[in-house]
C-alpha cells in the first residue's frame, strides 16, 4: 500500500465532481445502469477517482447484471479495507479504498463460485480505468503497405 492520503473535506470538494464526492466522501451510490464502467470491456487496471491507488483488473470484471461494475477479486488485499455497514436498514460490507478512507462501494457473497465466490459491487464514478497498452501486432494494413506485396491482395 502506498503512503495514507489525508485530506480536508474542502481539498477534497475541490478535487472531486459534485457525484464523485457524494460517493466518494459521502457514502452515496450512483443509480444502477448509469455508470461509465458498468458495459466497459477495456483491458487495464481500475484505480481510486480520489487517490489513483489500483484497485481491481480487468481481469476480474464480470457483468453481475446488478447495474454496477462488479469484480470478483482485488488487485490486492492491502488496497482494500472493508467495514461493516448497517445503513439503510441492510447489513453489508463497505469496501473502502485503504490508501485516502474514500468509499468505493459494497462486496457481496453472491460472485462466481467457480472464482472467489465474491461480488465486489463499485460505483462507476469511484473509479479511474488506466487502460492496458494496445497489444503489439500486425497493422491491418500491413500487407497492402509493403511493395513486395504490389498487384497482390486489396486494391484500392
Amino acid at each position: 500500500m502506498s503512503e495514507k492520503i489525508i485530506k480536508s473535506e474542502a481539498e477534497w470538494r475541490r478535487q472531486l465532481s459534485p457525484e464523485q464526492y457524494a460517493v466518494l466522501r459521502g457514502q452515496a451510490t450512483e443509480r444502477p445502469f448509469t455508470g461509465k464502467y458498468v458495459n466497459s470491456k477495456a483491458s487495464g487496471v481500475y484505480a481510486c477517482a480520489a487517490c489513483g491507488q489500483d484497485l481491481f483488473s480487468s481481469t476480474t470484471k464480470y457483468n453481475s447484471f446488478s447495474g454496477w461494475p462488479s469484480f470478483w477479486d482485488v488487485v490486492d488485499e492491502g488496497n482494500v479495507s472493508l467495514r461493516a455497514d448497517n445503513s439503510h436498514g441492510m447489513r453489508r460490507v463497505e469496501v473502502v479504498c485503504k490508501r485516502c478512507d474514500s468509499h468505493l462501494g459494497h462486496v457481496f457473497d453472491d460472485g462466481p463460485r467457480d472464482k472467489t465466490g465474491l461480488r465486489y459491487c463499485i460505483n462507476s464514478c469511484a473509479l479511474d480505468l488506466k487502460k492496458a497498452p494496445p497489444s503489439p501486432g500486425p497493422s491491418p494494413h500491413l500487407y497492402e503497405e509493403h511493395p513486395q506485396n504490389e498487384g497482390r491482395g486489396a486494391k484500392s
